[in-house]
């Protein structure tokens, strides 16, 4: 009989809990976590101000306005012109073309890195590599911008001094549309490789050392345990990583405007910066920046969802 009400004890105790979790409703959980809520003030009001409010702004997509006279309703006129734009579609395949590959590169080089790392024995050691190659990442694109062109500087550049050394031509790298790509892949890989290996280094810590003993045990060498333990068991992270980036591929701005310039618009001119050219240069033509911003957006909107699929069939749940 005693056991008995030690067994149902737990179960009235829930009961209880349950009921008056329920007579203090909605007004009794806000005032008991008072505190969680007053710390989400300043997100909630960022997120108005800089996210919501601005969605106001969307009408102007449909009309002609520009600073020199009010706003005049034009319908889809902007979506047509933006249609029939070359250099729209030039920005438009550009962004795709240096996300997509960027984006790879990112994925190859930090997975490398990582898997480099992981084979560094001494503690010390590794802690050192790690800081040196995670500092980059802290600079401001402007300093990095600032960096890169001292370096590739066609008059007095440490690269163009020892190729004229070598007995070849200087180049103006930042000018050279050949150039200009290569230049900003390698630039946005030193920025942030590092940075990017943290979530792989993070997941190789977390495989049973006792897989390697066994591989050990049956003769394979650390190449071998890299290809069928170490690579398999990063596979999921690696997808995961890719999609959520995926879905970010149109906002690439920042790197881009601090090392393009006029010369080479036809490769480096990307949707984000020919929205502010036309928008904030120029003719200010607002309606025509806007048509192109929202368009951006509803691309964006479709590779969140592309990406939130694509997550729910490898990791079983969704990013949104």
């Amino acid at each position: 009989m005693a056991s008995t009400t030690k067994s149902v004890r737990p179960t009235e105790q829930l009961g209880r809990l349950q009921s008056k979790n329920k007579k203090r409703g909605i007004g009794g959980r806000i005032k008991r976590y008072a505190n969680f809520y007053v710390m989400f003030i300043p997100v909630l009001v960022i997120l108005f101000l800089f996210y919501y409010l601005p969605m106001y702004g969307i009408k102007y997509a449909f009309t002609e306005f520009t600073p020199f006279g009010e706003p005049t309703w034009i319908g889809l006129d902007n979506f047509t012109k933006l249609f029939e734009a070359q250099r729209f579609w030039n920005a438009f395949n550009n962004t795709l073309f240096l996300s997509i590959i960027n984006l790879v590169l990112s994925m190859v080089f930090s997975v490398g890195i990582a898997l480099l790392m992981n084979e560094i024995g001494r503690v010390f050691i590794k802690k050192v590599v790690q800081t040196v190659i995670y500092l980059p990442h802290f600079l401001s694109w402007v300093v990095v911008a600032g960096i890169f062109t001292i370096i590739l500087s066609q008059e007095t550049g440490v690269v163009n001094l020892i190729l004229e050394k070598m007995g070849f031509d200087r180049i103006d790298f930042l000018t050279n549309e050949s150039w200009w790509r290569s230049i900003f892949f390698f630039v946005n890989r030193w920025k942030e490789t590092g940075w990017g290996t943290i979530i792989f280094i993070a997941a190789l810590s977390g495989i049973s050392p006792d897989l390697y003993e066994a591989a050990e045990i049956d003769g394979a060498g650390r190449l071998k345990q890299t290809w069928y333990i170490t690579i398999p068991s990063l596979m999921n992270t690696i997808l995961v990583v890719f999609i959520l980036n995926l879905a970010k591929i149109m906002n690439i701005f920042e790197s881009v405007f601090v090392l393009y310039n006029a010369s080479v618009y036809n490769v480096a001119d990307v949707i984000q910066t020919y929205t502010y050219r036309v928008g904030m240069q120029g003719t200010f033509n607002y309606g025509y920046s806007t048509a192109v911003g929202l368009f951006k957006s509803f691309v964006a909107l479709i590779l969140v969802g592309f990406s939130n699929i694509m997550s729910s069939k490898v990791t079983g749940k969704g990013i949104v």
